[in-house]
């Protein structure tokens, strides 16, 4: 039997300074592609309602959205943890509202943990979600569900005051239980001084390469986003234009009888045809 990826074992990982390895996924297929290959978790990150649902920004995704695609990706996952974002407005109804949401994705969505975007601000649902039973992992810096209060994607934490703010918060969600901290688009030296400070692992994402893991998301890693990717984002394959390719060179073949070609075709008995014929032909 497999041994699951726990939050145990992203302790343990920090402490041997193993680095851990994270991407999203929100499909079986890809889902089944990365637990295979020996990822440590896979986050069905919220980032889905831009990469695959076409949504301007994360702001729009639902709470049916998230337990469809993570129900999708949980099929396809042995190993690997799978973390399931919680998306905007799920957790600042009050904490039984946040709760319930929580427990909806672990048990219809089929997650291991859920990602909650926020420091003070959301320090009781946290504590909540935790005390019924459900991992939580942080998410400072960069915080897309407030896009429109920030006002843009920029990067965080540049100025003494807000990087002090950044290292309050993250030990806030340390001190309330959550298992491990993303830090998206913070400077790299703030990255590892909240890094050192912390006992729980850090999880990077445009935080430089001393955090205690990494992240990624699938689409832009793999150039499958038609849009402009982060600066942070390192391209380890171009699979979208690859796949432009071979649409195009599938709609050429069709269009000029090419394809389909004697060998991906069924034929029948030539005694069969006549008959269908009336003998006719």
């Amino acid at each position: 039997m497999v041994k699951r990826v726990t939050t145990s074992a992203f302790k343990k990982m920090k402490k041997e300074k193993q680095k851990i390895t994270m991407l999203t996924a929100y499909d079986y297929p890809t889902a089944r592609m990365m637990d295979r290959i020996g990822i440590d978790a896979i986050l069905v990150g919220d980032s889905l309602g831009m990469v695959v649902l076409g949504y301007d920004d994360t702001t729009m995704v639902t709470m049916e959205d998230m337990i469809h695609h993570s129900r999708a990706v949980s099929r396809g996952v042995e190993r690997a943890m799978v973390v399931t974002d919680m998306p905007f407005l799920s957790y600042h109804m009050g904490t039984i509202e946040s709760v319930r949401n929580a427990g909806r994705l672990v048990q219809q969505g089929g997650a291991q943990a859920v990602k909650m975007e926020g420091g003070q601000a959301i320090i009781e649902d946290v504590k909540a979600i935790i005390k019924a039973g459900i991992p939580v992992m942080g998410h400072l810096g960069l915080t897309p569900q407030s896009i429109n209060t920030i006002g843009g994607y920029f990067i965080q934490g540049k100025t003494e005051e807000k990087a002090k703010e950044i290292i309050e918060d993250a030990k806030r969600l340390e001190d309330a239980g959550v298992f491990a901290l993303v830090l998206e688009c913070v400077p790299a030296e703030l990255a590892e001084i909240i890094s050192l400070q912390l006992t729980i692992p850090t999880i990077g994402i445009g935080a430089g390469n001393k955090c205690d893991g990494q992240v990624l998301v699938v689409h832009d890693m793999l150039q499958l986003y038609h849009k402009q990717s982060p600066k942070f984002v390192k391209s380890y394959a171009g699979l979208g234009a690859e796949m432009e390719k071979a649409f195009a060179t599938y709609i050429e073949e069709v269009r000029q009888g090419i394809f389909p070609g004697d060998e991906h075709s069924f034929h029948m008995d030539a005694e069969q045809i006549d008959k269908l014929y009336g003998g006719q032909k």
